[in-house]
């Protein structure tokens, strides 16, 4: 069960990073139409939204394992971008 909790966390924090970074990438190619940079909430309502209907294994462990792996992302992006 431990290893399911933390292969969620995994894949939840590197969707995070690849949706973040597609942001950023897109605020500096198109500056005039900037993207709201997500919080770790905006985050979590988008991974809920778009990735756990498709993924029916992130229903087998607690949601608290997408949301913190996605809360550090979020304060790690903090830390270096400011």
């Amino acid at each position: 069960m431990l290893a399911k909790h933390a292969g969620v966390a995994r894949h939840a924090y590197n969707w995070g990073l690849w949706l973040t970074r597609n942001i950023l990438q897109h605020n500096q190619n198109h500056p005039d139409s900037k993207i709201k940079f997500p919080t770790a909430i905006d985050l979590h309502k988008l991974l809920v939204a778009m990735v756990k209907p498709k993924n029916c294994w992130y229903y087998e462990v607690s949601k608290s394992a997408p949301q913190f792996a996605l809360r550090y992302l979020s304060l790690l992006l903090e830390t270096l971008l400011h």
